[in-house]
């Protein structure tokens, strides 16, 4: 829907309670309400793959649902998705049938507790400031490229599923991030005009870079709104702009779209403290999370080198 705003969704919403929870659906994703307070909204990626496709074949077995996309050099891309529509596996397949899984959603680590929400402490972050949370518009091409293959700020306990990644505010906090400023978002709206695109060239080309040296390299896409507007709004359209922000990752710079993931936060970390409209709230952060999802194998991250 091109120029859509969150106007034309919210005309579109259904509000179902279960179990407790309030449930509002959108034709292309939910959120959810949960009795304690907590809201998440969660979308359905799979509209990223069939950009470019030579083929897409689905097929459900036993509760399972397989969508197989092929691509013009007969590469393959599996999502395994369960009856919930949850992303369970990603999976890459070559041409000589030899598989790649980037994401298995579907482990669950023993010590693993309740829900997806995993309660620790924020990390005690060693490295400066402007390494651990990178300004897109005032960093080098050689400093985003080093973040997007950045160690954790410190050592990984364990692995984690992507959806504890996601919905762990301090698990993710483990991980330096780039928050891609030079993209505005105008009030209400997720399109990135064509002027902006451009800017995303050199995300685009550390995350291909971190990719070509490993494959199985995962970014999560975070988007965010300010604080204007009612909660269910702003988690839908943050969604949406981390969405759009990876979809057009791929379109215009190829990044591998398996290798990328999106989560929208709505206002919930904003930048600026502000309850007013804020330009500097509504953006995407890029956050290398593969060391989270293969429990770190990485120590504590070493000092940064010394300034030029």
């Amino acid at each position: 829907m091109v120029g859509a705003t969150i106007a034309d969704y919210r005309n579109q919403r259904r509000e179902v309670v279960e179990g407790g929870r309030t449930i509002y659906t959108e034709p292309d994703r939910i959120i959810i309400r949960d009795p304690s307070g907590q809201e998440y909204v969660r979308g359905n990626d799979l509209y990223r793959f069939r950009y470019g496709a030579r083929d897409i074949r689905t097929e459900t077995v036993g509760g399972e649902t397989r969508t197989v996309v092929i691509r013009p050099d007969g590469t393959e891309v599996i999502t395994v998705v369960g009856a919930d529509g949850q992303l369970l596996r990603r999976i890459r397949r070559d041409q000589r049938g030899r598989e790649i899984v980037i994401i298995d959603n579907s482990y669950r680590d023993p010590r693993a507790v309740g829900g997806f929400y995993v309660d620790v402490p924020p990390p005690v972050v060693n490295i400066p400031y402007d390494r651990y949370i990178v300004d897109a518009q005032e960093a080098s091409p050689q400093v985003i490229y080093e973040t997007m293959r950045a160690p954790p700020v410190q050592r990984i306990e364990r692995r984690y599923s992507l959806d504890e990644i996601r919905y762990s505010p301090n698990v993710r906090m483990a991980m330096p991030s780039i928050d891609v400023n030079t993209i505005n978002f105008e009030t209400g709206s997720w399109t990135i005009p064509p002027d902006q695109a451009a800017r995303l060239q050199v995300i685009a080309d550390g995350i291909n870079q971190a990719i070509q040296a490993n494959p199985q390299e995962v970014f999560l896409i975070e988007g965010h709104t300010d604080a204007v507007g009612n909660d269910v709004d702003n988690l839908s359209l943050s969604d949406r702009r981390a969405q759009a922000a990876a979809e057009l990752l791929t379109q215009q710079f190829n990044v591998p779209a398996e290798n990328l993931t999106s989560q929208g936060y709505g206002k919930q970390y904003l930048k600026e403290q502000t309850d007013g409209p804020s330009l500097i709230n509504r953006r995407v952060t890029v956050r290398r999370i593969t060391p989270l999802l293969n429990g770190g194998q990485a120590n504590a991250a070493p000092p940064p080198p010394p300034r030029q």
